[in-house]
């Protein structure tokens, strides 16, 4: 754990869930597992505060508990699942893009709450859905459902852990902390529920406090509302399926940059093919026959069989590996490496961006002869000297390259030992990834520090927002809602103006650098899988 990537949890923390929760995140980042009675002596917060701030993490999956051998229960922050709260908005705009707006609402609801029971679920979305609709028109609860549904089937989203059956007998006493459990095979299995009904609008003020009277008078007369029927399961989002299809669209696209559109189709048809098959872990996906994949290609792609085998050929043969061949029969079974990274060329050329374009070629020419010399790295690299030397230190300062010493003898001496310049690739890529998270931080910071100084004019906007709003709801004339809007003065409305552009431009990057942390992430787990 890197001091960049503490402080962009703690910022993502408090962002997201308040002060406490931060407070509680950030000391369980830096000391490791910790009971309650610790955590509630090292921060000095009340031991209600601690117990809260703990449940919301739970719930979101970013502390996770473990029962030792004394009984005694430790708490243990989960960081790399705090920093996937940068990813959430790249999250929910795939869910929409592939599910519509309806796919959209399902996910954020389970990223703001963590996990959710599936009937609450679905009647949280059918009433955002509603409130967006025209009068009159409603969303029916099955709509949801089936989009639910397709969800769990793709595996986007997953059943959590329970607590197993049969524990509460009264002679055997209760353990300190319950012991999550999921059976493999139900973990995308949708309840049967008979979901029926539509969405519903928000009342207004005088219609909830009717209703709030009724329910206190169902709550004093002792009735009470059966349990929905999946009472007890809770769906959350599968992370790992996602970072599944984010690594397939870039497969697809390196395919497509090095050889052509054609041969990007068939790829992405045999990884739409194993995309709930195929282990997010695994090195390659299942292996698929040529008949197979000729009867899956979409059907508006004229491809012949005989093409299609010229391509998988081709493909098979390339350098880089896109796809494998398993095995010969039925045309020949065919596989599409996970791992392909590992092979292919490394995260991006950051030496043009931060030394200029000599020292990107040098980088280049290393990463292809593996080892130079520096003479050699001169003669190949065409650049005098004292320039060589000056970019070659200047790039092992940052880690970019590493010295390799090879003695001729036993005693070191310099005048008798080579000294190589190369690129170690996976130490390169962790030193830009630290970098990465340190820029995000920045982004964040800065962000951060817009609004505060602009908050009194945001908080002006926001009430003239809102006095318009209910306005235009009584149907207010337009020279009454003009007098409203010159509340805010021109200098105001400039500024305005600025800030949201700032502000929009600094989130737009922050979702950019998390692009580059994501495919540098990649690249060093494919690194360490590979074979």
């Amino acid at each position: 754990m890197t001091q960049a990537e503490l402080k962009l949890c703690s910022l993502l923390l408090r962002e997201h869930f308040g002060d406490i929760v931060e407070a509680i995140g950030t000391f369980l980042i830096r000391s490791g597992p910790q009971p309650l009675r610790l955590i509630v002596a090292d921060t000095g917060l009340l031991l209600d505060q601690v117990k809260k701030a703990l449940c919301v993490l739970i719930q979101h999956n970013m502390v996770s508990y473990q029962v030792q051998k004394r009984g005694l229960v430790e708490y243990e922050a989960q960081c790399q699942r705090v920093l996937r709260i940068l990813r959430y908005p790249r999250y929910i705009y795939t869910t929409k893009s592939l599910y519509g707006d309806t796919g959209e609402l399902l996910v954020e609801e389970l990223l703001l709450n963590g996990h959710m029971s599936m009937s609450a679920l679905v009647r949280k979305v059918a009433d955002r859905l509603t409130e967006t609709m025209e009068d009159g028109k409603t969303m029916d609860y099955s709509e949801v459902v089936n989009t639910f549904v397709r969800l769990a089937d793709t595996h986007f989203v997953q059943r959590c852990p329970l607590v197993p059956e049969g524990l509460d007998t009264p002679k055997v006493p209760p353990p300190p902390a319950p012991t999550l459990v999921l059976n493999e095979k139900d973990m995308y299995v949708v309840p049967r529920l008979n979901l029926i009904g539509k969405g519903k609008r928000r009342r207004s003020c005088e219609e909830e406090e009717d209703g709030e009277h009724q329910a206190k008078k169902q709550k004093q007369d002792g009735g009470s509302t059966e349990p929905p029927p999946d009472d007890g399961i809770y769906w959350q989002v599968n992370i790992d399926r996602f970072h599944q299809h984010f690594r397939d669209q870039a497969i697809v696209s390196a395919v497509a940059n090095r050889m052509d559109q054609t041969s990007s189709e068939i790829v992405r048809t045999m990884l739409r093919m194993s995309e709930v098959t195929t282990s997010s872990n695994a090195s390659y996906t299942q292996p698929l026959s040529s008949n197979e994949i000729f009867r899956s290609l979409p059907a508006g792609y004229n491809i012949g069989k005989q093409v299609l085998d010229q391509y998988l050929t081709l493909l098979a043969d390339d350098p880089l590996e896109f796809v494998g061949k398993a095995r010969d029969s039925g045309g020949g079974m065919f596989t599409v490496s996970i791992l392909w990274e590992a092979r292919a060329w490394p995260p991006p050329p950051i030496p043009s961006t931060w030394f200029g374009s000599r020292c990107a070629r040098i980088f280049r020419l290393l990463l292809r002869k593996k080892h130079l010399e520096q003479k050699q790295v001169e003669d190949f690299a065409m650049i005098p000297a004292k320039e060589a030397k000056d970019m070659l230190y200047r790039m092992l300062s940052e880690n970019l390259v590493a010295l390799q010493e090879i003695p001729k003898t036993p005693d070191h001496a310099p005048s008798r030992t080579f000294y190589l310049y190369t690129v170690n690739v996976p130490a390169a890529a962790r030193m830009l990834l630290h970098h990465c998270y340190k820029s995000v931080a920045n982004l964040m910071e800065r962000r951060l520090y817009e609004s505060r100084e602009n908050k009194r004019l945001l908080e002006k906007s926001q009430r003239v927002e809102a006095i318009l709003a209910s306005l235009q709801a009584t149907g207010a004339g337009d020279t009454q809602l003009q007098d409203i809007e010159e509340m805010i003065t021109g200098p105001e409305r400039q500024q305005l103006d600025t800030l949201k552009r700032n502000v929009n431009k600094l989130d737009a990057s922050e979702m950019q650098v998390d692009e580059t942390i994501f495919v540098l992430e990649s690249f060093i787990e494919s690194t360490v899988r590979r074979p």
